[in-house]
């Protein structure tokens, strides 16, 4: 998009870069209520800026799209109202979408001038959406946060497009507080009165791979890889996500080896209760894009399902598509740095 075509607002956020918006986050995350501290990161790792910036630069996007290997709905504008479903803060994204959508219409207050920070700018918008659904604001700054990248990346014309609608929320969601979900994900499961008595192999651990659904689980054996166990559910998933193979599981696979980056996830619960990321599974994920080189976490919120094997019962998300973008990521990273310095 053209810097002339945007509003002052989108520009706003346009001047700042992926690092700037990186640092935001981290300094915002401990704001973030614990239940969506997690997903709010793992989102921003689902949707790079980075990758956007290419696809939107390119001559030909298709093109590009394909060289990357990019498989899935990978495009943002296409899942702006449902691309954030796991996170706690989902439930108040038609209030968040409507003020976000009002303030960027606005420029009456040095906001555009660059004199408020993209978390300063989160805090406030969240605050008058926290007062109006009378829920705590930890439980809006991470889905305002989502809000304004979401702006930053599909315009302010799509943004403001969309129906602005809760998806995938049925009553007995709603009902959920935060505590209870942050209790059933730390939960292990029971292993019988015989528990204490069996061998750590034999031990079975339940990994929830969509929370609003109770029939979105399968089980795995103790320090089994996690795409392995998927593979005991024989539903047809390829009606649901066209990536999944017949008798594999609702995780798309191509490979047992990290070798095409298909099956990475990110781990909502339960990080600490995989196996430490091997160097293969490190350096594939950061040649894939899904890692940043700056990551030096030995279990990380990204995975490769086909690596990481599971300690405890498990919640994870599985993104709607996939692809290899690390090495032209990184061009593009160079690339927007030297801009960003020959403007300042």
């Amino acid at each position: 998009m053209d810097l002339e075509s945007q509003t002052a607002y989108e520009q706003f956020l346009a001047r700042h870069d992926a690092a700037a918006w990186t640092a935001a986050l981290a300094e915002l995350r401990p704001l973030i209520h614990e239940v969506d501290r997690n997903a709010v990161a793992i989102w921003f790792a689902f949707y790079p800026l980075l990758l956007q910036q290419a696809l939107a630069a390119a001559d030909d996007p298709a093109r590009l799209a394909q060289k990357l290997l990019l498989q899935g709905k990978y495009l943002l504008r296409d899942q702006i109202d449902s691309s954030h479903t796991f996170l706690y803060g989902h439930r108040f994204w038609p209030q968040v979408k409507e003020v976000v959508a009002e303030r960027a219409t606005k420029d009456d207050d040095g906001v555009t001038a660059g004199l408020r920070s993209l978390v300063a700018e989160t805090q406030q918008l969240a605050g008058q959406v926290s007062g109006q659904v009378k829920a705590d604001q930890s439980l809006v700054n991470g889905i305002t946060f989502v809000a304004l990248m979401t702006l930053r990346q599909v315009g302010l014309a799509a943004f403001k497009s969309a129906p602005g609608i809760v998806v995938r929320l049925d009553a007995k969601d709603a009902r959920q507080t935060p505590e209870h979900i942050l209790r059933g994900r730390a939960r292990d499961d029971s292993q019988g009165l015989l528990g204490n008595l069996l061998r750590t192999m034999d031990k079975v651990w339940t990994v929830v791979w969509n929370e609003h659904d109770p029939e979105a689980r399968f089980k795995l054996m103790h320090r089994q890889e996690i795409a392995t166990a998927a593979a005991t559910d024989q539903r047809d998933w390829s009606q649901a996500d066209a990536r999944c193979t017949i008798g594999e599981g609702p995780i798309p696979v191509q490979c047992r080896s990290a070798s095409c980056g298909t099956c990475w996830i990110g781990v909502l619960g339960g990080a600490e209760k995989l196996s430490v990321m091997s160097e293969r599974e490190c350096r594939k994920l950061r040649e894939f894009g899904y890692l940043d080189a700056a990551d030096n976490d030995e279990r990380p919120l990204i995975r490769l399902a086909c690596q990481a094997q599971g300690g405890g019962a498990l919640s994870v998300v599985i993104p709607p598509w996939n692809g290899v973008f690390g090495k032209d990521l990184a061009k593009v990273r160079e690339s927007e740095s030297e801009v960003q310095s020959l403007s300042e």
